[in-house]
């Protein structure tokens, strides 16, 4: 039966898109520093932490103890670690001639959530991207070098980390999560739902839940440790789909982008529009950012090529910009494997190698133009207060107009009225007698 529901649900989902775009699947086309796509101006890199700890457990798991976590809850592993110093080795083949080899702040500008295993994943994704050259040696025995990785906490970052409080995208969400889609997407799983949450003990009742719990089962699945039985039945066919589909919901539609993905999507146009410009200072190469996989899918998502999938460790998503022909250019690729170059994507309405203005314009939708103010939910009584003082200004606006219409009717009336009384004197000629 639950396999039945699954089924269901898949065909629930090509059905009901819920707003993409149906050319957001990738192009299988592979990516690389091609010559005939125009010689590089300026990259930016986004991807996923490293392996990781599990970040919680379920109240029936029987690893919920942390001591099976040498690390801690949610850390960055050993293989994580390793992950990503690979995929700093992978950079800098891929920038070979481009980045300069001996690190430079004029050169490169990391920046991570505020998280332990984002930042340490920075750190050793750029000891893989900058080996240690002989004159940047400063200890015999340590053959490393400390390149700054900036941050700011969640709360207070809206652009990458993307947790700074926003009521509008919150309403909207609670739309989404609440819409006709999803309750038909809940009500032909509840069967599914109910199961989880009678063996794991946790509140499993939408897709949402479900992959905090899949996420679980899949970190302890991944290091060695035994599940569960009844596990066998749903992990990871039955559950693994529905997990996939939960990182479309942060933005799934333009409003939640908009306010989720458009802040760091428009700090990256604004980046290549002033690197086209010969204005950004410093003269940066590399734009790196080091986060999650939420936030490598909301960018998929935003720019309308994500295929709903569950980002791995070391997702990558690169947005190159390239001069060809005295013109500028934008490739995205997105690199999930390290067994397969990066795929090349079309973002819609373009071509795979987009020129910059038309990137630009078909992205706008998405890009808030003052996202503090965009982000106000003003209450019933504010916006009667605002109306009433519009109001209250129109009136005095027009009543003002209409004194200064008076004062001009009264002004030409005087002067039509002084001109024609005015005395002219003519000179009296008198006859002799």
């Amino acid at each position: 039966m639950l396999g039945l529901i699954v089924e269901l649900t898949l065909v629930c989902l090509v059905i009901t898109t819920l707003g993409q775009n149906s050319s957001s699947a990738m192009s299988l086309m592979d990516s690389s520093v091609d010559d005939n796509m125009g010689s590089l101006t300026l990259a930016t890199v986004l991807f996923r932490h490293g392996d990781r700890s599990a970040e919680t457990s379920y109240p029936n798991d029987p690893y919920r103890n942390v001591s099976y976590w040498p690390d801690g809850w949610g850390q960055l592993t050993k293989i994580g670690k390793e992950q990503h110093y690979e995929l700093g080795q992978w950079l800098r083949q891929r920038y070979k001639g481009f980045l300069p080899e001996s690190y430079s702040n004029q050169d490169i500008y990391v920046r991570s959530t505020d998280v332990d295993r984002t930042l340490m994943s920075a750190e050793c994704n750029l000891a893989g991207l900058y080996p240690l050259a002989s004159s940047q040696e400063w200890h015999s025995d340590l053959h490393w070098q400390p390149i700054p990785v900036h941050t700011k906490p969640e709360i207070e970052d809206e652009v990458l980390a993307g947790k700074k409080p926003c009521r509008r995208y919150e309403l909207e969400l609670e739309k989404v999560m609440h819409s006709k889609s999803m309750q038909h997407i809940n009500k032909i799983n509840a069967e599914l739902f109910r199961y989880l949450s009678e063996k794991s003990g946790a509140d499993v009742k939408d897709v949402v839940t479900l992959e905090y719990l899949y996420d679980v089962l899949h970190c302890e699945d991944m290091h060695n440790l035994t599940l569960p039985d009844w596990t066998k039945g749903v992990y990871p066919d039955k559950m693994e789909p529905l997990a996939a589909f939960s990182f479309k919901i942060q933005a799934m539609n333009k409003q939640l982008q908009r306010l989720k993905s458009g802040p760091l999507l428009g700090e990256i146009i604004s980046n290549m529009k002033k690197a086209a410009g010969g204005l950004l200072l410093p003269p940066f190469k590399l734009f790196m950012y080091s986060a999650h996989d939420t936030t490598v899918a909301n960018l998929l998502m935003t720019l309308g090529v994500f295929d709903g999938h569950c980002p791995p460790y070391t997702a990558l998503i690169l947005i190159e910009l390239r001069n060809k022909l005295e013109d500028y250019y934008v490739t995205v690729s997105y690199r999930n494997s390290s067994s397969h170059d990066p795929y090349l994507l079309r973002i819609p309405g373009c071509d795979v190698v987009c020129p910059l203005k038309k990137f630009i314009a078909l992205t706008e939708p998405v890009i808030p133009k003052n996202w503090k103010e965009e982000c106000q939910v003003r209450s019933m009584m504010e916006e009667f207060q605002l109306n009433s003082l519009a109001v209250l200004a129109l009136s005095i606006s027009v009543f003002l107009a209409f004194l200064l219409f008076i004062s001009i009717i009264l002004s030409v009336l005087y002067w039509k009225r002084q001109r024609s009384s005015s005395y002219y004197y003519h000179q009296v000629h008198t006859d002799g007698h």
